[in-house]
């Protein structure tokens, strides 16, 4: 099973839109929204047992509603 599909993610704070667990080139965890762009902050990993507890913290992150926004304009 893939990391990203053991973790089940709210819906966007912002816009309600899904939620997209990405892995960033093999060093950090986030989330996105696939409708506003809106994202998590990145949980960094150095270990390959420290990946899955990295994706979690992103998860956790973003089912908190602690999501970092760019609107348009900035």
């Amino acid at each position: 099973m893939d990391i990203a599909e053991k973790f089940i993610l709210e819906d966007c704070p912002y816009c309600g839109g899904a939620g997209l667990l990405e892995e960033e080139n093999g060093w950090c965890w986030y989330v996105t929204c696939m409708d506003c762009g809106s994202q998590t902050a990145s949980f960094e990993y150095r270990r390959a047992e420290d990946r899955e507890a990295a994706a979690g913290k992103a998860a956790a992150i973003w089912n908190m509603g602690k999501a970092i926004r760019s609107d348009l304009g900035e």
